[in-house]
């Protein structure tokens, strides 16, 4: 695991400076997102096409893409990073799902340990829709979700991203997977 104080000196440094950061801090944060990445993988269906580099790879290239990141920390930049990587996952299974939206909804829930099922395109988009609901509602539960089960953060690296106190971020993250439940078993009915 990478030096959290050394990979946010050097967030930090490219941000305001650029350059010559980036090259140090590239392979300092890379094998963080490959197993953050290999992480997300490991929910998918069994037979997934996107392998964990090429999913931190077009992650790396969303985040390229955008203006001038700022990054105050090694777990603000992995939250980002999870955000363009779950981009990566719904547009991967947008582009392969077979059946029409709405056809054989199926339940997914969420947990702090990775699920040994994989999500069909099915059930990731279904996730991804509430997850976006959750978002126009309360854009902090939504962002707990992602940073605790898709950057796979702890409660206290959730609650430095986030700015709130560790009780707050358990509490929302209750609320978030009890909301989610509800709205993805909507869904099966």
């Amino acid at each position: 695991m990478t030096s959290p104080s050394k990979a946010t000196r050097l967030l930090q440094e490219l941000t305001a400076r650029g350059g010559s950061a980036a090259d140090e801090l590239t392979p300092l944060l890379y094998g963080e997102l490959r197993e953050v990445a290999a992480g997300l993988i490991r929910r998918e269906r069994i037979d997934h096409t996107l392998q964990p580099t090429a999913l931190v790879n077009e992650a790396y290239f969303k985040l390229v893409d955008k203006q001038a990141q700022s990054f105050e920390s090694r777990s603000h930049f992995l939250g980002i990073a999870a955000r363009a990587m779950r981009q990566v996952l719904v547009d991967h299974a947008r582009a392969h799902r077979g059946v029409k939206r709405g056809d054989g909804w199926l339940r997914v829930t969420l947990s702090d340990a990775p699920s040994s099922q994989g999500l069909s395109p099915e059930e990731l988009l279904s996730l991804n829709d509430a997850l976006d609901a959750l978002g126009q509602r309360d854009p902090r539960l939504a962002r707990i979700v992602e940073l605790r089960s898709f950057a796979g953060l702890t409660i206290r690296e959730t609650s430095a991203v986030v700015g709130v106190s560790h009780t707050t971020v358990e509490q929302d993250w209750s609320l978030a997977r009890a909301w989610l439940a509800r709205e993805l078993s909507r869904g099966e009915s």
